[in-house]
């Protein structure tokens, strides 16, 4: 399995490390143990509001090689979701069987196209700017509708992290990750 992190100016990080930390120990507690990842972005580096930077293991490639993207959200995505060159560097996701978004990363996949007749969620301050891209929005913490998996304000990012540890590894997955991570949840049924 190979996922694409979306990384961007403005992004708020603690909703990648958030959902990447317990995907990252499906590898190495060997439950996936041929996953793989690449940090993707549309700029050779992604800054958040702090100034804190990452640099990208891949820039403006094609999304279309993955089994899944995950999209973080943060202040930057208020823009990104009308930069029409970013929005269709995203559509190169078409094929990929699983779109993910962290808070305001669904407007990004809303941007593209790819929550048209979708319940979502997003940030609760965001549910408004969510409401043209989408069907629903829904004010649960992780929801998923067909391959469209997203979740709500940044904290939520651990919850669909252990989330998709479930979907993709079962809960003896989830259980053991959880322990590792010492991580009790602040919605237990988010995480089944």
């Amino acid at each position: 399995m190979q996922i694409a992190y979306v990384i961007f100016n403005g992004i708020t990080w603690l909703d990648f490390i958030g959902v990447y930390d317990p995907l990252t120990r499906l590898r190495s507690l060997k439950y996936i143990p041929d996953l793989s990842w690449d940090v993707c972005a549309f700029t050779k580096t992604a800054k958040d509001n702090f100034g804190l930077e990452i640099k990208p293991t891949r820039v403006q490639e094609s999304l279309s090689g993955y089994d899944a993207i995950i999209i973080p959200g943060g202040f930057g995505i208020r823009q990104l979701q009308y930069n029409m060159d970013f929005v269709n560097w995203i559509r190169t996701a078409a094929p990929v069987k699983y779109k993910i978004s962290v808070c305001t990363g669904s407007l990004i996949l809303g941007a593209a196209g790819f929550l048209k007749d979708k319940k979502a969620t997003t940030n609760f301050q965001e549910y408004d700017a969510l409401r043209p891209y989408c069907k629903e929005v829904v004010s649960e913490r992780v929801v998923e509708d067909g391959d469209i998996i997203t979740c709500g304000a940044v904290s939520a990012s651990i919850d669909l992290g252990l989330f998709l540890v479930n979907k993709w590894a079962g809960e003896e997955a989830v259980k053991m990750i959880s322990q590792k991570m010492n991580y009790l949840g602040s919605n237990q049924s988010a995480l089944t």
